[in-house]
């Protein structure tokens, strides 16, 4: 299984720091943000990875990351999204880099404390299908929001404002090579870009959406408040543990 950061977006809502640099080489704590989802996936065993970026500033990945080697990655590619048409629009960027294969999606935002290892081992075994993994939040109107009946998701909302649950779907997404042609069936939302939660539901409608429930905090980092709370929590007691 290979392994997709989307690393894109003009970061509007951290300007001025975003006009110098993209919002995902800013430091948490003591590394850039990027380092946090490349080794969520490296701790998952999964070494082959892509970072799908774009703006003024993607050259910048390079002069950080060069070829990966340093950080244990095996293969690294990237990938350069012109305009903002949502992370769908993105995930289409990876079809020749998925090579037919099985891939694993993390926003280039998100952090968490543990690992992804034994979700990454349980749909590595799946035939098909999507997975999602899903976190309690105090404020799950900002996310895609999970309705549960008997355990088992019956639908998942946009950016709700009145939430089913308080359980968010968080930016690490699991999905067999049919998700390329599901993004291409897309129509913008109202927002004008290609949602992820449509691709969800996609999944979800044809019976093999699975989803666990992530232990230890989850945040993104795409504000200056979460920003400074993803800080904190890494400093406090680190992140991506592989125990």
């Amino acid at each position: 299984m290979k392994g997709v950061i989307l690393a894109g977006g003009l970061g509007s809502r951290l300007r001025p720091l975003t006009l110098v640099t993209n919002k995902h080489l800013l430091p948490v704590y003591d590394r850039p943000m990027i380092y946090y989802p490349i080794q969520c996936l490296l701790n998952a065993g999964i070494s082959e990875i892509l970072i799908v970026t774009g703006g003024e500033h993607a050259g910048d990945f390079l002069k950080l990351l060069k070829n990966g080697k340093q950080l244990g990655i095996r293969h690294l590619e990237d990938a350069y999204q012109e305009g903002e048409g949502g992370i769908a629009d993105a995930l289409k960027l990876a079809e020749d880099f998925a090579d037919g294969g099985k891939i694993c999606v993390i926003l280039g935002d998100n952090i968490i404390e543990k690992n992804i290892r034994q979700a990454s081992g349980d749909f590595f075994t799946h035939s098909s299908g999507g997975k999602i993994l899903l976190k309690e939040v105090e404020d799950p109107q900002r996310f895609g929001v999970a309705k549960l009946v008997d355990g088992k998701i019956v639908e998942i909302i946009e950016k709700p404002q009145d939430p089913p649950s308080n359980l968010a779907v968080t930016g690490i997404y699991f999905y067999d090579n049919d998700v390329f042609k599901v993004c291409q069936t897309l129509e913008p939302s109202k927002r004008g870009e290609l949602e992820i939660t449509d691709v969800n539901n996609y999944y979800l409608k044809r019976g093999d959406l699975t989803h666990e429930v992530l232990e230890g905090w989850w945040t993104d980092a795409g504000t200056f408040e979460s920003l400074f709370r993803a800080s904190t929590l890494v400093a406090e007691g680190g992140a991506n543990k592989a125990g």
